[in-house]
């Protein structure tokens, strides 16, 4: 067996060989139809406004199956609509899982609202509906649910318990683009989502977000939050076509309800709508390949890749980030960190999971949001929802059991995924050294 790079060998591979060259894995696609969209928009200097925006929210919506779609200028904009508009305020509470990235719910903190953390399924690394009941009380507004790393969350147990409870579901769908849970597109299942086209995420468009919602009224609450563009009051710059039909909506037109302006720029928008032609088509070579993938690795020991059951109609789309448990028992008791580190020093893109418990952050425990003198999570009569180290046990021991890797675009590249198979295989065949 060949030696470990971690201890001298040759790596498999060279750091460049991950670069934006290496077709195999390069996400987000895009090609000279993307950039003529983009710059029409700046030559007709239609960057504001939100003419194409509309074109690509009936196009989504087409595409995931909902009744309404609206852009944002970012994932977090449109879950802090979505909390709103749920009727997140001052001393309510929202239930979220401990471990996903701090947008998911901190836009809580500043309306005023606690979070109350709940743990995650050890299989699937979402939320654990058992562990959401027993944390519902007199003020829990929304149940947040993170599709996490494409993995779908167990919606049927998630929509039972808040509707036995009267609590709205908010989906935050921004890792699970294109993903099915039971043959339904997440984000389509709960009363609202927010979902995040960031850069980094598997419909890429730059800093945007929409929020998906098939609930008339809650459509229309986040217009009046923070597009004023669309409420009914013409200008200069906005025309007078009313997207809302609420009196008591309609009474505020012209100014936003939260003082925010929320809206897409119409550079991504226009992107979207270019992406959106292909995407399909793109998402299902990326799931051929991933399956590929994932069947070879599942045969090396002490590993598990985090993906659905096949033929459950539930999927992980576009695959936002591939994932894999981690056993050390049946590795002699190798860490996940010296595994890492070893495949690390192959050149192999791998690495731990990027996010912490946020149950455990400074932020959701003592920020002062308002300047009160106490704590936002208590200032506003809400009973102490805070929870300490050990108190969620696995969303915090995650990252000790759970590792990230790479994408692969096409099984056109079946090569270059079996070389990346046989070098993680070469880390574990030479465990002992690591172990020494």
């Amino acid at each position: 067996m060949s030696i470990l790079a971690i201890n001298g060998g040759k790596a498999e591979y060279n750091a460049s060989d991950w670069n934006s060259s290496n077709k195999a894995t390069l996400w987000p696609v895009y090609t000279s139809e993307d950039e003529n969209a983009i710059l029409e928009v700046l030559r007709n200097r239609q960057m504001s406004g939100s003419e194409i925006t509309k074109k690509f929210e009936k196009a989504y919506a087409e595409y995931v199956g909902a009744k309404h779609v609206l852009g944002y200028c970012s994932g977090t904009a449109s879950l802090h609509a979505a909390m709103w508009a749920c009727g997140v305020g001052a001393g309510d509470e929202v239930i979220a899982p401990s471990l996903t990235y701090w947008a998911t719910c901190a836009a809580a903190i500043s309306l005023g609202a606690a979070v109350n953390f709940a743990d995650i399924d050890p299989v699937t690394l979402c939320i654990d509906p058992k562990d959401i009941e027993h944390r519902i009380g007199p003020r829990t507004k929304a149940i947040i649910v993170v599709h996490y790393l494409g993995h779908p969350a167990d919606m049927d147990e998630i929509m039972a318990i808040a509707r036995k409870h009267n609590v709205k579901v908010i989906e935050d769908a921004s890792h699970s683009h294109a993903c099915l849970y039971k043959g339904t597109m997440t984000g389509t299942i709960g009363d609202i989502a927010g979902q995040s086209m960031m850069t980094g995420k598997s419909f890429a468009l730059g800093e945007a977000g929409v929020i998906i919602t098939n609930n008339r009224d809650l459509y229309e609450r986040c217009i009046s939050y923070g597009h004023y563009e669309r409420t009914g009051v013409a200008n200069n710059f906005n025309s007078s076509e009313r997207f809302i039909t609420d009196p008591e909506l309609i009474h505020f037109a012209g100014v936003p309800i939260g003082g925010r302006k929320d809206r897409m720029n119409q550079w991504c928008s226009a992107l979207g709508l270019v992406q959106l032609k292909y995407f399909p088509e793109r998402v299902a070579k990326i799931e051929e390949a991933m399956q590929y993938l994932c069947d070879e690795m599942d045969k090396l020991p002490g590993l598990c890749t985090h993906r659905p059951a096949k033929g459950s109609g539930t999927t992980k789309g576009a695959w936002y980030s591939s994932a894999c448990h981690y056993n050390p028992e049946e590795l002699d008791g190798l860490s996940l960190d010296k595994f890492i580190a070893a495949m690390v020093a192959e050149n192999l893109p791998v690495g731990p999971l990027g996010n912490f418990p946020l149950h455990l952050h400074p932020v959701f425990n003592e920020a002062d949001v308002f300047f009160q003198g106490k704590p936002t999570a208590l200032a506003f009569g809400q009973r102490d929802v805070r929870q300490g180290k050990g108190a969620l046990p696995v969303a915090e021991a995650a990252r000790s059991r759970v590792f990230r890797f790479s994408r692969f675009v096409s099984l056109e590249y079946k090569n270059e995924i079996d070389r990346f198979v046989a070098t993680i295989k070469k880390v574990i065949d030479n465990r002992g050294e690591l172990l020494k």
